[in-house]
């Protein structure tokens, strides 16, 4: 694992200035704290700052073949760089190491472009082709592994975090309202959007050439969902369940120490339960709960490690939320929506201090429904077919009664969200839900004008984009593409490796291996939402291994109490913020409404978190990355 940067000149005369790619490489020291690597020839450098995990002594980057002609950075892990590496060498190609970074050097040699088809893993790469003076960036299928650039008419820049970008005084720090728009409207950013006008981020899934100044972006990988003939559960199961552990046992492989971050869910239970199986010594577990009723999935996680004799370390967080938060800002370079953010942060932080690599349970919500929304568009069905006059005249004015509660489900919300996207058609729906603030709310937000245009449901442009792709897939199988594109990649992974990155821990979900998601998607629906089931085939996969508990509990998720920290331990933080004279001079947002809805939510009975949460990291990420940026620094 590690973070790569990089500069390319446009006029082969140029000379990049190497004391930038030095400080582009510490600014992101925090995702490789073992190594760095700079090579400067002309008009092209290229840096990396590396956490050893594999070959420790002999994976030093930047690596070029044989001649010095192709140069590579590399972030990430190749998982089946040792079966690449035997055809390589098959065709007559020498290795100088044992590192997975040496494959993808002669896979270019051999493939050009296309070495990313062979590769099976989560990476971010640079190659650098001196005699075509070409470059090529890449990205990891689902996008677990970040890349970021910015162009002008003189050279491009890249780098696996946007401070490294920001080294450079001369990049622009201005914001971008289509950005700070997809942050409220959904909580991520919809690449190749930034919040950062003119930095953009390179798509899941996709490449990037730059030659003689141009850049083209090409999407190499998709999936079709298509359900297979002659559906076979039991077979299907079988064969799920051996991808999972194949996948499983390849992100096993590593020279230093390695546990696994387990939660009271299915998922990080059912990888925990395959490691068991694969490893001959105890896996070690890590866990974390919140002194909050409702809020703790610690023993649930506790009945997993007491099953597979893990050697479990688990933690209570009282956290200094307001403490905490400029780091979780410095980390993401950006405003951000979730804040399962903190947890993540400390569940890593506890991994760190016993090992370096962690197996994670990432993925299975999006690939076998396991959010309430699937069940919730089904349910839907149904109501429509309620009559009219009952569902206007009396189901709406019964759940406008009930009241908003503090409790892990807010019932009274639910019941209200559901009801406000019911009747709508189902993409219109899932736009609804998925929103984090609802266009209501939002059209008695923004007052700057550029934020105002963006109320004709611009930001929605981009789902109808992607349910524009699978026309033939179910609905269920729709929604499930859309978020994989969306929530998946630009929220949940984005997190995972920002907060795992800020402990230099290195995070592997094996349900994420693209094959497993390839077979995922020529499923049907009932193997995934099953009368009212959620994730139908990982339950009966994970029947015979975890205890009865988990697999009866509703899904809970990495979740914080939000609200009551807003009410209590933030409430002044966020009061001194977003009621701030330097907040309301910019223009951004009414202030009538940003009182209301502090009022609101700190009196009752309408709670704000979600989105005061937002507006409160909006700010702070505008005081520190847009008023005063400090260069190299991540310090809170």
């Amino acid at each position: 694992m590690c973070g790569i940067v990089g500069e390319i000149k446009v006029h082969p005369d140029a000379r990049v200035d190497a004391s930038l790619i030095e400080r582009m490489c510490t600014a992101i020291v925090h995702r490789g704290p073992d190594d760095q690597g700079v090579k400067i020839d002309g008009g092209v450098g290229l840096g990396m700052r590396r956490l050893s995990i594999i070959d420790l002594s002999g994976g030093h980057q930047p690596m070029t073949n044989e001649d010095g002609s192709i140069t590579v950075v590399f972030n990430g892990e190749i998982y089946n760089f040792q079966a690449l590496r035997s055809e390589l060498e098959a065709r007559g190609h020498r290795f100088r190491s044992n590192a997975d970074t040496e494959v993808i050097v002669h896979l270019y040699e051999e493939h050009g472009d296309a070495c990313v088809d062979k590769l099976r893993g989560m990476f971010a790469f640079a190659v650098w082709d001196a005699r075509r003076r070409r470059l090529l960036l890449a990205r990891d299928r689902l996008g677990v592994k970040p890349l970021y650039y910015y162009q002008d008419r003189d050279r491009l820049l890249f780098g696996s975090e946007i401070k490294s970008i920001l080294q450079d005084p001369s990049v622009p720090r201005t914001v971008d309202p289509a950005g700070l728009d997809q942050m409220l409207s959904y909580g991520y950013f919809v690449a190749p959007t930034t919040c950062f006008e003119g930095i953009h981020e390179l798509p899941l899934a996709s490449t990037l050439t730059y030659l003689d100044g141009h850049t083209e972006v090409k999407r190499y990988w998709d999936l079709a969902f298509h359900a297979a003939e002659n559906y076979d559960e039991i077979a299907a199961r079988e064969r799920l369940l051996t991808l999972v552990r194949e996948a499983t046992r390849m992100r096993m492989i590593s020279d230093v120490p390695l546990g696994a971050l387990l939660s009271g869910g299915i998922d990080s239970a059912l990888i925990v339960s395959l490691m068991s199986e694969a490893s001959e010594a105890p896996v070690k577990t890590f866990s974390i709960g919140f002194d909050a009723p409702g809020y703790s999935e610690l023993p649930l996680a506790r009945q997993v490690a007491e099953r597979y004799r893990t050697e479990h370390h688990e933690f209570v967080v009282k956290p200094d939320v307001a403490g905490i938060i400029p780091m979780l800002i410095r980390h993401h370079d950006a405003p951000f929506y979730d804040s399962s953010a903190i947890p993540t942060y400390y569940v890593c932080k506890l991994a760190r201090e016993h090992v370096t690599v962690a197996l994670s349970g990432d993925g299975g919500d999006e690939l076998f429904a396991g959010y309430r929304l699937y069940a919730a568009d089904k349910a839907a069905g149904y109501y429509q077919c309620v009559p009219r006059w009952i569902r206007n005249g009396v189901l709406g004015p019964l759940a406008r009664c009930i009241p908003e509660t503090s409790g892990f489900v807010n019932k009274g919300r639910v019941i209200r969200e559901f009801l406000g996207g019911a009747d709508l058609d189902y993409r219109a729906r899932h736009a609804r839900w998925t929103a984090k603030a609802k266009p209501e709310t939002r059209h008695l937000l923004y007052k700057a004008p550029a934020l105002v245009d963006r109320l004709d449901g611009a930001s929605n442009g981009h789902l109808a984009d992607l349910f524009d792709r699978q026309p033939h897939a179910t609905v269920l199988n729709q929604m499930l593409y859309v978020d994989i594109n969306t929530e998946l990649t630009s929220d949940i992974l984005v997190k995972v490796d920002r907060m795992s990155m800020a402990s230099s821990l290195e995070v592997r979900s094996p349900l994420l291996d693209h094959h497993v998601h390839e077979f995922a998607a020529t499923l049907p629906d009932a193997a995934k939402l099953n009368r009212w089931t959620k994730k139908y085939m990982l339950k009966r996969l994970a029947a015979d291994r975890l205890p009865p508990d988990l697999l009866k509990k509703p899904k809970q998720g990495f979740s914080i109490p939000l609200d009551r920290w807003l009410r209590e331990d933030l409430a002044d933080c966020v009061r001194d913020v977003l009621l701030d004279r330097t907040t309301r001079d910019r223009g951004y947002f009414h202030q009538p409404q940003v009182e209301h809805m502090l009022t609101s939510h700190m009196n009752g009975p309408v709670g704000y978190g979600r989105e005061l949460w937002t507006l409160l990291t909006v700010e702070l990420w505008h005081r520190m990355y847009i008023d005063t940026f400090e260069p190299v620094t991540i310090s809170g």
